[in-house]
């Protein structure tokens, strides 16, 4: 099995740590996941249609994974799993 395979396994436990809202991705939220990341490695972030700013969310969640310097492992609907480079 592959490491993404494994993390994804491995994310269908977790609970989304954040949820991102209308006011999209601020850098207190940005902040806000890379300290989860530090102290987990492997999160869920949950984002809500009004903070996609007219991007797909397949964009938005390649722009989480990006800022926050970390790996998009998985994205379904508006879920992300991120794993700490």
């Amino acid at each position: 099995m592959t490491l993404k395979k494994e993390l994804t396994e491995k994310a269908k436990s977790l609970e989304p740590v954040l949820r991102i809202g209308k006011s999209g991705l601020t850098d207190g939220v940005i902040e806000e996941i890379k300290k989860q990341l530090r102290k987990k490695k492997l999160i869920k972030v949950k984002f809500l249609k009004p903070a996609l700013e007219g991007k797909s969310r397949k964009d938005f969640a390649k722009d989480i994974a990006e800022k926050t310097d970390s790996e998009l492992i998985h994205q379904v609907g508006f879920v992300v799993v991120l794993n700490k480079r």
